[in-house]
């Protein structure tokens, strides 16, 4: 689901009467347009939209600060063509997001290749708990709907809005069971616990900054990183699996999910920790550089 921080900090009062009912208004009307255009038409007019005006908005200097931090051998052309791109997409994801729950991913929608099934079937029947971990990357929506078709119920952790009405739109869009979104948080992360203790199966998009996470390699520089998923994995020393989508172009996807990855296990937890969220952090950057303009450069990952 797309956040936007909000800039303005109104009273109690304002957000409550005023900013929240209309974000949340201004959501439902959104998604109603789009839900009446085909797919492709809502993924165009997403990307048509997001890239004229994107580019042109404020929040979009971080993102070029964060394209020359991390490819300091592109020149401003190259930085702004990315940045057209990362806005393309961003509209794409917004416009498809009421078409998501239409699409067919059992393997039989030819907008979506799946290369790797296999591993979501080998956690469907080992009867273990297990880890999907993915980025802001294409359409990230399309990984959590790709458990249910081959027979995995997944729990999905995600940011939830500022405007608590918007938000029930979004989700009340998204056709997903309430007890398969799980809120980032204090009470999130008790019922993720409690999921992983009866052997179910996580879904995390890790590449945000949390503030009192640990400081991991990202791109070169250190990133303050969530450790969460490497506290389960070693906790419970089950499978974590790599997962990427891809946009081939237009409302097209590709979703890659790998063999799961090697737990560290030198005994000392703190170390391991950092280990594996520093592998994870790897695979994560070696997917934005291969499509630098469909991952969110807006985000706050180093601070800046």
């Amino acid at each position: 689901m797309v956040r936007v921080d909000e800039r303005l900090t109104p009273s109690p009062w304002h957000k409550r009467f005023i900013t929240w009912p209309a974000a949340g208004g201004a959501t439902w009307l959104g998604i109603r347009l789009m839900e009446m255009l085909s797919i492709d038409s809502a993924s165009n007019l997403g990307g048509a939209i997001a890239r004229t005006i994107g580019p042109r908005l404020s929040v979009s200097n971080r993102a070029r600060r964060n394209l020359r931090d991390c490819f300091p051998e592109w020149d401003e052309a190259r930085i702004e063509e990315v940045v057209r791109e990362m806005w393309d997409n961003l509209g794409r994801v917004a416009g498809e997001f009421p078409h998501m729950r239409h699409l067919d991913l059992s393997g039989g929608d030819p907008r979506v290749e799946v290369v790797g099934r296999e591993h979501i079937h080998a956690l469907r029947d080992d009867g273990e708990a297990g880890i999907f971990f993915s980025a802001h990357l294409a359409n990230w929506e399309l990984l959590p709907r790709m458990a249910a078709p081959n027979g995995v119920k997944l729990h999905n952790v995600y940011r939830a809005m500022n405007a608590p009405l918007a938000d029930k739109v979004l989700r009340q869009s998204a056709g997903r069971h309430e007890d398969e979104l799980i809120p980032k948080g204090p009470s999130g992360a008790m019922r993720l616990a409690r999921i992983m203790r009866n052997r179910g199966h996580i879904a995390m998009l890790v590449d945000q900054k949390l503030n009192e996470g640990i400081d991991a390699p990202f791109f070169g520089r250190p990133a303050k990183t969530a450790p969460a998923l490497a506290v389960f994995a070693l906790k419970y020393r089950c499978p974590v699996v790599p997962a990427r989508v891809e946009r081939l172009g237009g409302a097209r996807f590709r979703v890659t999910f790998w063999p799961p990855m090697e737990l560290p296990n030198t005994g000392n937890i703190e170390a391991d920790t950092l280990s594996l969220m520093t592998v994870v952090n790897g695979w994560i950057e070696g997917w934005i550089r291969e499509t630098p303009g469909q991952w969110l450069w807006l985000h706050r990952r180093w601070g800046k």
